[in-house]
């Protein structure tokens, strides 16, 4: 049966319409960019105030640039796996710094990578939150505000530990998805 040629140019323009977001990556560069520009601003307050900070502060900030780090890593893993799962492919089979990852890249690999991703990130915040936490304790904060930061800190384990499940829920479901694929492959052949 031949596809008439209206079929045909919808099917291609509905193809074509994946470069739609092309800019929304070239977006997420520019977010890349600021980023950049606040861990040289976060690690510029470091170097500068060194000798006046104290041991916790150093220990708040670097775990600041930490957190900035991470983020980048999870935008790069949205930017290039993103678009190469749903725009083009990359064609960096020579290249020496292709990253290991890209050459088995899917939507499903992609979503469990970015679910660890933010599993650190929030890992890392929680972190912070916790010295900040003690350092009011040892303070000897007013009741009223520790009460405060001890609520603000179970909502956030409770946040991260909802984190942690999506991501062995979405790692199972992929696992499944992909054992199902491979035994309709071998029963096809």
């Amino acid at each position: 049966m031949l596809k008439r040629p209206l079929d045909h140019y919808l099917e291609i323009f509905l193809f074509n319409s994946r470069w739609l977001q092309a800019p929304l990556y070239l977006g997420l560069v520019v977010a890349q960019g600021v980023y950049v520009f606040k861990f040289l601003q976060e690690l510029y307050h470091l170097v500068a105030s060194v000798t006046v900070l104290r041991e916790v502060d150093i220990m708040l900030i670097i775990l600041g640039l930490i957190d900035v780090v991470m983020v980048a890593n999870l935008l790069i893993m949205i930017i290039i796996g993103g678009y190469q799962t749903f725009v083009s492919r990359l064609d960096l089979d020579e290249h020496p710094d292709q990253p290991e990852w890209l050459s088995h890249i899917n939507s499903g690999v992609l979503k469990v990578k970015l679910a660890t991703a933010l599993i650190g990130i929030s890992s890392i915040h929680l972190l912070r939150v916790f010295i900040d936490v003690g350092t009011k304790i040892n303070q000897a904060a007013e009741s009223f505000e520790l009460t405060k930061l001890e609520h603000s800190a179970a909502l956030q384990i409770a946040i991260h530990l909802t984190f942690v499940v999506s991501a062995l829920i979405m790692a199972y479901t992929d696992k499944i998805m992909t054992s199902t694929l491979q035994i309709g492959r071998e029963g096809e052949h």
